[in-house]
């Protein structure tokens, strides 16, 4: 494909340490390809623990005089790369459309919501304080600053990959940390794009830091086991965060660990209905279905079972699957061939177990390798093993219901507990159930709350800490106690 100057400047071959756009010490490459059509749009560096121990090394040299800069100073400095971010959007979209796929629109949105963090994180550096303490007993003066945490590991995924990387390093610049990111396989070169820009808005040289790999285990083990990194924050599968979070332990790293989900969609007989489709339409199949908090399970109560349903196919028939850089297109592919598999097999084994296919359930190789129909399946029950899974794709998985209690025990048997979703015009029963999910975060009547002043993630196995809001800086500082005898 032809791809616009603009876009091509900021398409960057090499990996980025202490300032310098690199090669793999190895040299060996690996290819990064469009998900929608399988073509290589480029090659990145295969880096390894060698590359990955330089890059930390890099960032433990920069972060002293990081650190020494006024709040103000780095704040400016962040303004700039927001700034940046924002002129270079329309770019930034096309790149994160054409390594991961999603439509042009929904890329649009996720470059702006980085431009939004960086924003964020640049006004939270100079919000940073601490605490003058009650005189102790003896009379002694103390008090509490907080200060930075060190070098940060930043492991993103490639559902989001640039307002990952925005949510973890703008924090964690704003509190005068240095970072080294491990951006997916599938999707390197938005991070490389975010940070030629940074360094253009004048990020020092090993203040950021950017290793490419084709796998995560090496350079993931490096990240966690090296003493110099103070900090690791991922976002990813369950099962690599407990992998993680055992590799941490040896050195007792702090760790910001966003997971899985398995988010529950539950509709009350008082809602109201068609903004409990439109929602379910939107949480459901935002980015083809490829995020942690995705209505996983729709739960609807059984006097409107039928009705949803009839109200729910008919709008998934306005949704438009294609090519991400066309306009008109709303839903792109799926990331790869594997994710496809993924799906097929999963929507197969439920109908094995009894489900029925509603609507869908079939690839759709005229549009790509990596097309899948939008799928409705009905018919499920909690012991099948689509109840357990993490879909990550177009599914909707749709369960009956008979009682608030039957709904809340659905919704929380599951080890996740990332986002969940309810509907209902009953003011009691919104408090009630709210308060009974066991989730980090509840949407009642909305989808669609995530932004900057979130304070973003999970209990149970989806996650440990928060990212965004006036809580999201807290998790690059470390509380430093002084006491002073008088």
């Amino acid at each position: 494909m032809s791809i616009p100057e603009p876009v091509a400047k900021l398409i960057r071959h090499q990996a980025y340490v202490n300032g310098q756009w690199v090669d793999a010490r190895s040299g060996k490459t690996f290819a990064v390809f469009n998900p929608a059509t399988n073509e290589r749009i480029t090659q990145v560096p295969d880096q390894g623990q060698e590359d990955t121990s330089e890059a930390i090394s890099a960032a433990h040299t920069a972060f002293p005089a990081w650190k020494s800069l006024t709040p103000k100073e780095r704040s400016a400095i962040l303004k700039r790369w927001a700034m940046l971010v924002n002129d270079n959007l329309e770019s930034l979209a096309t790149i994160l459309t054409m390594e991961q796929g999603k439509a042009l629109a929904e890329a649009r949105g996720e470059v702006a919501s980085s431009v939004a963090y960086i924003e964020w994180f640049a006004n939270e550096a100079m919000r940073v304080t601490g605490e003058t303490l009650p005189r102790s007993a003896n009379g002694n003066f103390e008090y509490m600053q907080k200060l930075p945490i060190g070098v940060v590991a930043a492991i993103t995924p490639w559902n989001f990959p640039n307002s990952m990387i925005a949510r973890k390093v703008a924090p964690a610049l704003a509190a005068g940390c240095t970072v080294v990111i491990k951006p997916a396989e599938d999707t390197p070169l938005s991070a490389l794009a975010l940070t030629q820009l940074a360094t253009d808005a004048g990020v020092p040289a090993g203040v950021i830091n950017v290793i490419t790999a084709s796998s995560g285990a090496e350079v993931g083990f490096e990240l966690s086991k090296n003493p110099t990194v103070k900090k690791l924050s991922f976002t990813g599968s369950t099962a690599v965060g407990k992998i993680l979070l055992e590799q941490c332990a040896s050195t007792v790293k702090k760790l910001s660990l966003e997971l899985g989900g398995n988010a529950p969609f539950i509709v009350f007989e008082d809602a109201d209905l068609d903004a409990a489709v439109q929602g379910a339409i939107s949480i459901k199949f935002y980015n083809s279905g490829q995020t942690c908090v995705c209505a996983n399970r729709l739960f609807i109560q059984e006097s409107i079972h039928d009705e949803f349903l009839k109200k729910y196919n008919e709008a998934i028939a306005n949704l438009v699957q294609g090519h991400g850089l066309q306009e008109n297109v709303s839903h792109g592919p799926l990331i790869n061939e594997k994710a496809i598999a993924k799906i097929q097999n999963l929507v197969d084994s439920t109908v094995s177990e009894g489900a029925t296919v509603y609507r869908g359930g079939n690839k759709l190789p005229h549009l790509g390798p990596n097309f899948f129909e939008f799928t409705v399946l009905t018919n499920v029950a909690k012991d099948m093993e689509i109840f357990r899974s993490e879909i990550f794709g177009p599914i909707a998985a749709v369960y009956k219901f008979a009682t608030e209690e039957e709904a809340v025990a659905l919704a929380n048997d599951t080890p996740y507990g990332l986002a969940s979703y309810l509907y209902t015009r009953d003011t009691g029963r919104i408090f009630r159930v709210s308060e009974a999910l066991e989730y980090g975060m509840v949407g009642v009547n909305t989808p669609r709350f995530v932004s900057e002043t979130v304070p973003f993630g999970g209990v149970k196995e989806s996650g440990i800490g928060r990212e965004g809001s006036s809580h999201g800086i807290d998790e690059f500082l470390e509380m430093h106690y002084v006491c002073i005898k008088t």
